[in-house]
């Protein structure tokens, strides 16, 4: 993408444009999206506003979030009426769960 179109490639190597520009660019913004698989963000006043992905990323985020949310529930303390395996089990999502929130900074 060229800059002088008015998109910007960041040190992450997502696409930035700005709202201002976007109208003029944004064709192209989505064919690079679409065709090339990056992920580009509009801008406002510098800070990133919304994001533009591919669809098989956004897909992809919603079978992820569906399973987390899945997982979420499994690790919710049981009732004292839960069997050991229940107990063991949702102790063992949440140390997971944890884990990856420390992993993920």
């Amino acid at each position: 993408m060229a800059a002088d179109q008015g998109i910007q490639t960041a040190h992450d190597g997502v696409a930035e444009v700005s709202m201002t520009a976007a109208r003029a660019n944004l064709t192209q913004l989505i064919r690079d999206v679409r065709y090339g698989g990056r992920v580009a963000a509009f801008t406002e006043r510098g800070q990133r506003s919304a994001y533009v992905v591919p669809a098989e990323f956004y897909e992809q985020a919603i079978r992820d979030r569906e399973k987390l949310e899945f997982l979420c529930q499994r690790a919710v303390p049981p009732g004292p009426d839960a069997t050991a395996d229940v107990r063991v089990q949702a102790e063992a999502i949440r140390s997971a769960l944890h884990s990856a929130e420390l992993a993920s900074g």
